[in-house]
């Protein structure tokens, strides 16, 4: 065949260059999928297959693609006729030899934009998936202007196109690449501390780890991971000085050593990582700081910046593939993973400009500088918050301009309006529906399901250019939204809370309604959540939660390891309705424990029945779950407790609430 003998033919031009090029394959379903089986007959190699299809082996599901990180094939396949895991796209490009095609599988790309993407249900809040026309042209429009890329569609020969000349590649042959050879030096002679190398995939991260480790004595250092099968690399260079322990069990453990060596530290939860930092003197962190992971340059920002004499180094030159590399370029493009923001130019005024969804189509440029700064500012910024900036229902923006320049950027997503029914039943803990992340909080964890039933919008992230930080423009950008925000109730926020947050929201004017008693695994913080009050329905809704969040917050605190500082201690325990109702909802229905801690304690102060799960729990701000045979039967033990603790105050009153919520889950 023609089209198969001149892209096999390419194969070894590829090798020799050290690159990796796309193919895509465009058609319908079946011509597709039988041109991708013939094309890894022809290409040999190990040619993985990513779909949520059953494949011939070696095949993973686009799901399941993390346990491949740390190897590497020759080829790959992705399924992406009927849904686009992008993550899962660029992670499995990470994982492709020089000399490979990623042969992408997709519907007839005139079709394209229109057809729902079953990926869509995990990024767009929306109960059935939904087409995604944004980042589909997008896409389309990254493709078809590279002329890197090869496409073949469907009923047409594939044109391969006369590729300039590259330069012959040398791979590696083990011994330290200039960038790794200098990095190497200055490691072996830091003092104590912390070290981070981070990189773009590809550019020898692990493989440094391991020369470094190779170095060391025997037993002087222990690797960790957030998977031991991603450190295949590593190992590979460390030889027998190889060590390697899981993260939590290392914590656990009273192992000492010289060295403590993370790879893909920016996957390990930030408080996690802190504690296992602190237990040795010397201590390596290995980090893709952009890609498919999400980790973006916030790792640096928001883990590394906690310690004062920090050696950070950059890998820049790539080991795995030549610098170049096609295949790279054309994925940094189509999902936006350069994040490096430009230097400003002289200060200009502030403009701010409102800009929805199709302006993706017309005004491109703006939207990736949007995204671009918004990824750059966040820890945790991956595809999936791409996908849905592009194509998610009730999303909007706000940028601000110094002239051409964007400076500032503001993302909104509509909340609530759940019929009063519903909200019932997610206050009751009945129904969680997708999405609705504040509204659908208050509503479950707060004291009114009246919280999920208000028109809401959330700001999802706010970013401004460091160099114009502590300059307003934040602010600013809050007030615009407070002012030209219509047929709304309240506006909402969920940060990891710190003081200096906390500041800036409240010289906007939020009102602080909650506070968890459990840290954030990426950020090391609480989870707050604030409100503005913008129509007297929404006026009242703050009220009530303020009101809430003061008279639990002595017993929310205890939960919390700066203990019960944050508030005083209730002079007298007095049941409120509100506190029957709540008791009710944990009781009768599914609210959980921690919604219910303040009603609970007033409750076990009011009453003299043993209630021994209620009261070792409460009292110890922690479970029983060994004695009690797990955390299901401990939690039909503290319900069935709180139930008979109201009974015993007033059965009728009792027997009435019981009904009434067990009712809400009939609507």
């Amino acid at each position: 065949m023609p089209d198969m003998d001149a892209i096999l033919a390419q194969s070894a031009n590829m090798k020799a260059q050290g690159i990796r090029r796309l193919l895509v394959l465009s058609g319908e379903a079946d011509w597709s999928y039988q041109q991708a089986l013939r094309l890894r007959e022809q290409l040999g190699g190990d040619g993985v297959f990513i779909s949520p299809q059953l494949q011939p082996e070696p095949y993973c599901a686009p799901s399941a693609l993390k346990t491949l990180l740390g190897r590497e094939f020759e080829h790959a396949f992705f399924d992406a006729r009927r849904g686009f895991d992008v993550a899962a796209f660029a992670a499995l490009a990470g994982t492709l030899k020089a000399g490979s095609w990623l042969v992408l599988l997709v519907p007839t790309l005139q079709h394209w934009p229109t057809l729902t993407d079953d990926d869509s249900v995990r990024w767009s809040d929306s109960p059935e998936p939904i087409s995604a026309p944004h980042f589909v042209g997008h896409f389309c429009r990254v493709l078809q202007r590279d002329a890197e890329a090869l496409l073949w569609r469907q009923n047409q020969p594939v044109a391969v196109p006369g590729y300039r000349p590259r330069p012959h590649w040398h791979a590696a042959n083990g011994e330290p690449q200039a960038e790794q050879a200098e990095i190497l030096t200055a490691l072996k002679t830091l003092p104590p501390g912390v070290a981070v190398v981070t990189a773009e995939r590809g550019r020898g991260k692990s493989a440094l780890a391991g020369m470094l480790l190779k170095t060391l004595p025997a037993s002087a250092a222990i690797v960790t991971a957030p998977a031991k099968s991603a450190t295949d690399v590593l190992a590979q260079f460390a030889g027998e000085h190889f060590r390697f322990m899981a993260p939590d069990a290392l914590l656990a453990s009273n192992e000492q050593a010289q060295w403590l060596i993370v790879d893909e530290a920016a996957a390990i939860p930030g408080p996690l990582l802190e504690r296992l930092v602190s237990r040795f003197p010397h201590t390596l962190l290995t980090t893709t700081v952009q890609g498919y992971e999400g980790t973006g340059r916030g790792f640096m920002l928001k883990f590394c910046a906690r310690f004062p004499h920090l050696s950070a180094f950059t890998l820049n030159q790539p080991v795995r593939w030549a610098s170049g590399c096609p295949l790279e370029a054309f994925i940094t493009d189509a999902l936006l993973f350069d994040d490096s923001l430009p230097a400003l130019p002289a200060p200009d005024t502030v403009q701010l400009q409102r800009i929805e969804q199709p302006a993706w189509e017309s005004e491109s440029e703006q939207f990736s500088a949007m995204y671009r700064l918004l990824s750059a500012a966040h820890y945790r910024t991956s595809p999936l918050d791409l996908r849905r900036m592009m194509d998610a229902p009730g999303q909007h923006f706000i940028a601000a301009r110094e002239g051409e320049t964007l400076t500032g950027a503001l993302w909104l997503v509509e909340e609530g309006g759940l019929s009063p029914e519903l909200s019932q039943a997610v206050w009751a803990g009945f129904r969680r529906p997708r999405g609705n992340l504040v509204a659908q909080s208050l509503a479950a964890h707060g004291s009114s399901p009246q919280a999920a039933a208000l028109r809401s919008q959330r700001i999802s992230r706010i970013a401004i250019h460091p160099q114009r930080q502590r300059q307003g423009t934040g602010q600013r950008m809050i007030t615009d939204v407070i002012a030209q925000t219509n047929d709304c109730d309240y506006l909402s926020v969920s940060f990891g809370f710190t003081d200096e947050l906390w500041h800036f929201w409240q010289r906007c004017g939020f009102l602080l309604v909650r506070l968890g008693t459990h840290r954030e695994a990426s950020s090391g913080c609480y989870t707050a959540m604030a409100i503005y009050p913008l129509s007297a329905a929404g006026h009242q809704l703050a009220e009530r939660e303020q009101g809430r969040f003061a008279r639990d917050a002595y017993w929310l605190a205890q939960w919390r390891d700066d203990g019960g500082q944050a508030a005083n201690q209730p002079s007298e325990a007095i049941l409120t309705d509100d506190d029957w109702q709540e008791l009710a909802g944990f009781a009768w229905a599914h609210r959980p424990l921690m919604a219910a801690v303040g009603s609970l304690q007033r409750l076990l102060a009011v009453v003299t029945l043993p209630l021994p799960a209620l009261r070792s729990s409460l009292a110890q701000q922690r479970d029983a779950t060994p004695v009690l045979g797990g955390r299901k039967a401990l939690l039909a033990k503290q319900r069935h407790e709180a139930a008979d603790a109201l009974k015993c105050l007033d059965v009728h009153r009792s027997e009435t609430l019981a009904e009434q919520v067990k009712n809400l889950q009939f609507f």
